[in-house]
């Protein structure tokens, strides 16, 4: 069963959320909230699957509750998912740079919703190619940092591989297939990035890979 925790200011779409993942056989919504600080503590209380927050809240917006998430060891098993009416607009990157696992637009499709929730339970980034693209081409136009080939130097070349194949969006499998690996070994590279890089998920990876150069928006369309 997938535990969700909703947290946004407006009743009305929470009421919305929780009556189409209630119908859900796999899905239960275990708390909710109007306000990101009290998000934060039904999440320490419940331990939810998946956090859906709106970026724009009083007390703690998205981006101060996923980072207060993604501070507290207890909740490493939560994934924040962003949920936003504006699509790309200049909180989004914050969102994820904090922990967030990737973000929706609220007029998304009632079956894209719910399979986005599935997907985040999973632990994958919420980031198709064409968001990020989108993403990166608005956002990371900077020139890489000086210490990025000493952030990309702990990895290993087949590392390096599978996290430029995760920036574009690629699954486990997709990687392997890409890489002439098995899914287990895919699965591992990647999760040795992750614990290299620091990030939290899939979604961090993506943003190391753009801000260190390690891919441009260029090279990760697909």
């Amino acid at each position: 069963m997938i535990r969700v925790l909703l947290v946004d200011d407006q009743p009305l779409i929470r009421s919305g959320f929780r009556a189409l993942l209630d119908g859900e056989n796999d899905i239960e919504v275990v708390a909710e909230a109007g306000d990101g600080a009290a998000g934060v503590a039904l999440a320490q209380r419940h331990l939810p699957d998946v956090m859906l927050v709106d970026i724009r809240m009083p007390l703690a917006d998205g981006i101060e509750a996923t980072r207060r998430v993604a501070a507290d060891p207890s909740l490493a098993g939560v994934h924040v998912v962003i949920l936003t009416n504006y699509g790309l607009d200049e909180y989004v990157l914050d969102a994820l740079r904090a922990g967030a696992a990737g973000f929706l637009v609220k007029d998304i499709l009632p079956e894209d919703f719910l399979y986005a929730v599935r997907v985040a339970a999973r632990g994958d980034a919420l980031l198709a190619p064409a968001i990020t693209r989108k993403l990166i081409d608005r956002y990371v136009t900077q020139p890489p940092p000086a210490d990025a080939a000493t952030v990309l130097g702990h990895l290993t070349a087949r590392e390096r591989e599978a996290v430029a194949l995760v920036a574009q969006g690629l699954s486990n499998d997709d990687i392997a297939t890409r890489m002439v690996i098995s899914p287990v070994t895919a699965k591992t590279h990647v999760n040795r990035a992750m614990t290299k890089l620091h990030a939290r998920d899939r979604a961090q990876l993506v943003v190391i890979a753009y801000e260190t150069g390690l891919v441009t928006p260029r090279s990760g369309s697909p």
